[in-house]
Order: C-alpha cells, then structure tokens, then sequence
C-alpha cells in the first residue's frame, strides 16, 4: 500500500510537519511517527492507513504503487498537477523563498 520511505518523501514535497500530517489525517503525531519509523510497507490499522492515504491525496500528493506506469518503475510519490497548496505547520502556504 505505502511504505515509510513515500509517506517521508510525501510529507517534504508537501512541506508539512507530523503534526500538520496528524491534523489532516485525523491521526495521533506519535501514530505518525511510527508509521515513518518502520521500514518497507506500513503495517497497521486500516482505518488509519485509509485516513493518512486520503490526506495524502486530498492535500495533492499521489502515491505510485509497485507495479503502476512510471518513467523509473517503482515505488515513489509525486505531486499532483493540479495539487492544493496546503498550510504548514507554521501557518504558511510551504513555499517560502
């Protein structure tokens, strides 16, 4: 389904925090936390991993499974091309420069 590797790199292509993937997820920060800690495939409660892969989704990140079409092949994560800029942890659209 996901591995911690993509819900790591997920989390830096949107710019937020565990916190801030804990509020959109509907989630505990030390949920998270584990969920990252693990190696390979996050294992775990399905309600959980539903909600953290549908506010991966819904805040613009798509999740590229084992076998989906992808130039390199593999697993990975990309933005969406229409993806919504979401608030990071700090309140800011996580595009600063």
């Amino acid at each position: 389904m996901i591995t911690a590797a993509q819900l790591r790199a997920a989390r830096a292509l949107l710019g937020i925090d565990q916190r801030k993937l804990a509020a959109l997820s509907d989630l505990s920060v030390p949920t998270i936390q584990r969920m990252e800690a693990r190696s390979g495939l996050i294992r775990g409660n399905v309600d959980s991993l539903m909600k953290l892969v549908e506010a991966l989704s819904t805040a613009g990140v798509e999740l590229i499974g084992e076998d989906s079409v992808s130039p390199a092949g593999g697993r990975g994560v990309r933005l969406k091309p229409s993806a919504p800029k979401v608030p990071n942890a700090a309140g800011t659209n996580g595009m600063e420069g």
